[in-house]
Formats: C-alpha cells, sequence, structure tokens
C-alpha cells in the first residue's frame, strides 16, 4: 500500500499515536510490533487475544519491548462484559449488582482487585466504568451494565470505581459521554437517539460523568449517540458543540477522551470509519478506538493515511492533531508512574482508596453474594433438578461466547441435576421443558425477561403447570417475580451464578 508521506514525519507519527488498533491472535504480530516502534501508543485488547493470565503478560511484555510507555487498553468491565474471563464467565459482578448493594467501599474494592488483576498482565487502560444512567429499562444494550436507573447512586458509584481502579494503577475510560442510558437502539447496529431537553441532560446524563471528572478519570469514551437538544446534526463522537463546547469547556474536562469503536454501525454504516476518524479528531477526540471487528494493519495505516491527509488538505489543523497525541502520550507517562506507585508499600491506602479496600481475591463473590434479592417463601433444592435456560441473543458488546447461568454449579451441588438451553422460536417451549424435566424440580433461568415476551409466557405456562418452579433472573429484574422461589442476581457474571446457586440449594460454596 502506499503511503502518503515517510512513517517519521511528525504529523504521521502523531497520526499513528492517537489510533487504538485491535489485532488477531494470542501473540503481538509482526506488523502491529513495528507500527508500535514507529509512534503507535495504544493496542486494544479482546477475548480473542487473551488465553490466560500469563499468556497476557507474555503478550503486553512482547509490545513493551518496542515501547515500554504503549498504553494496552482493554474493555473489561467485569459482570456480563469480560474479555479477562471471556472463556469462563467473570470472577467479578457487574456495576448493576454493585449498584443494588449501595455499598461504595464495596465497589471501590472491587474495581481496585479488578484493576490489580489487569495490572499484573501488563494492561494499564479500562474502557471502564459504565456510568450510563439506565433511565429506559428497555435499553438493549445497557441494562445490568449501568449501576442503575437512579441519577445520584450511578454517581457515586462511578466515582468510587474510578477511584478504585487507579488506585491499582489502570486508567479508568468513563464511557459513554454523554450518557447512553435512554437509548432504545443498540449503536453497534444503528444511531440511537435521545430526544430529551437540555434540563434533562444536565440532571440526569451528566451526573455521573461530573463525579467521574472529579475523582479524576484518566479518560472518558464517547458514545455514537445523535443528542438534538446539543447538537442536531452530528452524534457526540463526531460533535465540537459536545466533546469540545460540553465535555472540555463547560465540564472543564483535561483527560483524554476516547472514541467508542468506529466500527459501529452508527458510525462505519454513516459516515466512514475513515471521514469518522477525521471528524472526531476535529471534533475533540484524542484517540480513535477501532479493532473490535477490523483488526489488521490496513485498517491502521487506512485510519493514519486519512488523518495525515485531512491535515495535508487543511480540513484537520494540524495543531489538534498534535494535541490529541500529546493527550495520549500524557496518560502513557501516567500509566508508568501508576505502576510504580501502585506497587509501593501501603499502595493499599493511598488517596482515593477507603480504608480495608485493598486487594482480596474472593471480594468478586462477597460482592455478588450481597447482590442476589430473593423472593418467596418456598424451600430450597433439595434433589436433583432440570434447568431451564431461556437464552436471547445477547449484544455485541457481551457476546456469546461468554458461558452464564446457574447449570454447572447446581450440577455439582446437587448431583443429577440436568439442563437444556431454549430461545426465541423454540416451539411448544413449555411442553419441551415438562417433558425433559420429567419428576425433577424445574429451574428456569432467564436474562432481562421483562424485554422478551416470549420468556415471559413460557414462565407463566410453567409456574402454572409446576407450582415449585424456581426462577432465576439473571438481568434486570424489572418483570414481576415469578415462581415458589425468585432469585435475581443482577447480572450473569460466573460469580453471580455461583451466588445463584447456593441460593437455590441453601448450600454455601467452599
Amino acid at each position: 500500500m502506499t503511503t502518503l508521506v515517510s512513517t517519521t514525519d511528525t504529523v504521521t507519527r502523531d497520526a499513528l499515536a492517537v489510533l487504538q488498533p485491535g489485532f488477531t491472535g494470542t501473540t503481538a504480530p509482526d506488523w502491529l510490533r513495528r507500527r508500535v516502534g514507529e509512534g503507535l501508543a495504544s493496542v486494544g485488547l479482546f477475548g480473542r487475544n487473551i488465553e490466560s493470565p500469563e499468556q497476557l503478560a507474555a503478550l503486553t511484555a512482547q509490545l513493551r519491548a518496542e515501547r515500554d510507555d504503549v498504553l494496552v487498553a482493554i474493555d473489561e468491565e467485569g459482570g456480563d462484559v469480560t474479555r479477562l474471563e471471556v472463556r469462563n464467565g467473570s470472577s467479578f459482578p457487574g456495576n448493576n449488582a454493585l449498584g443494588f448493594v449501595d455499598d461504595v467501599d464495596l465497589t471501590r474494592a472491587v474495581a481496585r482487585e479488578l484493576g490489580r488483576r489487569l495490572a499484573e498482565c501488563g494492561v494499564n487502560l479500562n474502557w471502564a466504568p459504565s456510568a450510563d444512567v439506565n433511565s429506559n429499562p428497555g435499553n438493549p444494550v445497557i441494562g445490568v451494565r449501568s449501576f442503575g436507573a437512579d441519577t445520584a447512586l450511578v454517581a457515586r458509584h462511578t466515582a468510587a470505581y474510578v477511584e478504585g481502579l487507579q488506585a491499582a494503577g489502570v486508567a479508568a475510560c468513563t464511557k459513554h459521554f454523554p450518557g447512553h442510558g435512554d437509548t432504545a437502539v443498540d449503536s453497534h447496529h444503528a444511531m440511537p437517539r435521545i430526544d430529551v431537553d437540555l434540563d434533562t441532560l444536565h440532571a440526569r446524563e451528566l451526573v455521573p460523568f461530573r463525579a467521574a471528572i472529579a475523582a479524576g478519570s484518566k479518560s472518558v469514551m464517547s458514545a455514537h449517540i445523535l443528542l438534538p437538544a446539543l447538537d442536531p446534526n452530528r452524534p457526540a463522537t463526531l460533535s465540537p458543540q459536545i466533546l469540545t463546547g460540553l465535555l472540555r469547556q463547560e465540564l472543564g474536562y483535561e483527560g483524554l477522551i476516547v472514541t467508542d469503536g468506529m466500527e459501529m454501525d452508527a458510525i462505519a454504516g454513516t459516515y466512514g470509519i475513515e471521514r469518522g476518524s477525521v471528524l472526531a479528531i476535529a471534533a475533540g477526540a484524542d484517540a480513535i478506538c477501532v479493532g473490535g471487528g477490523l483488526a489488521d494493519e490496513e485498517t491502521v495505516l487506512r485510519l493514519r493515511d486519512a488523518l495525515v491527509a485531512a491535515v495535508r488538505s487543511g480540513e484537520l489543523p494540524e495543531e489538534r492533531l498534535a494535541d490529541a497525541a500529546a493527550r495520549v502520550r500524557a496518560l502513557a507517562s501516567w500509566t508508568q508512574r501508576a505502576r510504580g506507585a501502585a506497587s509501593e508499600p501501603g499502595a493499599d491506602m493511598q488517596e482515593g482508596t477507603a480504608p480495608g479496600t485493598g486487594a482480596d481475591s474472593g471480594i468478586g463473590l462477597v460482592a455478588a453474594r450481597r447482590a442476589v434479592k430473593v423472593t418467596g417463601s418456598a424451600g430450597p433444592l433439595t434433589g436433583p433438578a432440570y434447568v431451564a435456560a431461556f437464552t436471547p441473543v445477547a449484544n455485541i458488546a457481551v457476546g456469546d461466547e461468554t458461558p452464564w447461568g446457574v447449570a454447572e454449579e447446581l450440577a455439582r451441588l446437587v448431583p443429577g441435576t440436568g439442563t437444556d438451553t431454549y430461545g426465541d422460536g423454540t416451539q411448544a417451549v413449555t411442553d419441551q421443558v415438562l417433558k425433559a424435566a420429567g419428576e425433577r424440580r424445574i429451574v428456569a433461568v432467564v436474562r432481562d425477561a421483562h424485554r422478551h415476551a416470549w420468556m415471559g409466557e413460557a414462565l407463566d405456562a410453567l409456574v402454572a403447570a409446576r407450582p415449585d418452579t424456581i426462577v432465576v433472573e439473571m438481568g434486570l429484574p424489572k418483570a414481576p417475580p415469578r415462581g415458589a422461589l425468585h432469585i435475581a442476581t443482577h447480572g450473569a457474571a460466573r460469580v453471580c451464578g455461583v451466588a445463584a446457586a447456593e441460593a437455590v440449594t441453601g448450600v454455601r460454596n467452599v
């Protein structure tokens, strides 16, 4: 491929510096290492890149052999969205579970332990936490990724999460600015639109971001959403009014602004990733996240050259690109200093970390247990059960490769327990479940039953036929409790499944 300019050119190095690309494989490919040596300052990791903590540490060491201050970013929210434990499920409950418990010290402790594990593997930038107020319970992409629907609660837990994560030496990336909680469309597939007035935005969406800024969040991620009250023409990621006018000038934010994935259809399907990237940097973004779906050298070169061409033509001021690159490098420098500080004696007590919230390898299960809500007075499971998992299509952020549910843990605790999976479109769900269960007690496991009519219908029929049915809701518990025993976990992380199985059986995991 013919490049526009020499790779030693300052503008070209700055254009490389603002990119956060992904790649395939569990080792760093030659092209990526070469580009890091030429000025690429960030790399994004996904589940496809991770097999084990040891392998991940070796991978990040490969990258740092080329550039010691490279930013290694990951989308590790814990809960439903995990990359570090994509194959088995997360050891940490997600935001909604933490918000339900509403103990900011616990949230801070969970974030710090998660950050410690990331730092041990060489990851120093986490695209988390989600600061979205989930005001729309039908939201298809946020849901349990939010601390909740109460603005003040979301704000205080966002701040605590930022403090805990950064106390471990990992930069937080608070998302999705200016707030993705009131959407009915997944921006992975189309452009969401939020039609609320400025007063509502300031009183609801922006409050958690103000809290994150006050807590010192090192980066903020923009959302691909259209908010006509702020900018009727461009989504937040491409809007100077939102990124520069609102976030920089009005809210006074001085850290790194990162875009959400530019290959998402809200941008790629309307502007294209090259044009979108130029507009994003011009609007005030500092780093271009790309690589969830596009993960090759050609993509990196296309985006680099698009930025360089925009500078050469005068469309993108060279000073704006230089400023963006400088912010990326400044964050990289902070992570180097923070990495040393987090490992110093007494680091558990550094500013921003409450007493007693140091690293605790069991803190995830502790939090998951506290997040379980049990409704009903029926007795626990005492014999073999049949687990019917009602499985919706997962959104792209969560992915469908991470296992969830309670079947595996129940089978361990109660030998003879069986399971099967049912999805929308399955014919005669209730009849099939009843036949497969036989005399065994039924445990129906659902995820966001309020959003899927077929789940609600199946649950109603099951409970009518078998009143002793146990229902485990592992999404948002917005539907009325059903079953003789209803257990809400507020998330589908592996530890949430363990906590739910304990509640179903009355047997404590050891």
